[in-house]
């Protein structure tokens, strides 16, 4: 496969209490494994690695009453939204490397409240692979404020997860396919078909 040095892939939500959600699983172990390969494979073929995890200043002032997704966590007791406070740590089996970014975004898309711009100029990304947790929340959000956006993309289905497995199927094999590529790890690997 050609690699485009403009290429970048964004590793989305995944942190421990991401990860919590998931539970102990075959399936959350098959997501993990799937993200290690698709890392491994970014950096080996010199694309850059993108972390972005969603996080708060102390206190939550980012967010308002108003927000129907997000002032739930403002009602929580102290030591629940501590967990909500920055730093946030990235789940150690897929944490990034020294050098590689993360970014803190402040709502779903990875765009919201972040610098992800700012880097992806930074690098000239034309073409944003995407990865995470939900396929519903900062997946969607992103792909399509990335599609808005002009960056041509790729979702890697077995890096992506959500609670819900029939809005997780509808997404990448419905949606996500008008504004990106919908395709496994090993086919992204692998690349394009060569022609006969």
């Amino acid at each position: 496969m050609e690699i485009s040095v403009n290429t970048v892939l964004l590793v989305m939500d995944l942190q421990a209490g991401t990860m919590s959600r998931l539970g102990d699983t075959p399936e959350a172990k098959q997501l993990i494994a799937a993200l290690q390969t698709a890392i491994a494979h970014a950096r080996t073929s010199g694309i850059p690695v993108i972390y972005v995890v969603v996080g708060f200043r102390k206190g939550l002032p980012e967010i308002a009453m108003a927000n129907r997704s997000f002032s739930a966590l403002k009602q929580m007791p102290p030591d629940a939204r501590a967990a909500l406070e920055e730093p946030l740590a990235v789940f150690p089996a897929v944490a990034p490397q020294t050098g590689e970014p993360v970014v803190t975004k402040r709502r779903i898309s990875a765009f919201a409240g972040s610098d992800l711009d700012v880097l992806l100029r930074a690098y000239k990304a034309e073409h944003l692979v995407l990865t995470g947790i939900s396929t519903s929340g900062v997946v969607l959000s992103t792909l399509r404020e990335a599609a808005d956006k002009d960056f041509q993309l790729s979702v890697l289905s077995d890096c992506c997860a959500d609670l819900d497995p029939e809005v997780h199927t509808v997404l990448l094999t419905k949606v996500f396919p008008r504004h990106a590529e919908v395709l496994t790890t090993a086919a992204w690997i692998k690349g394009p078909l060569q022609p006969k």
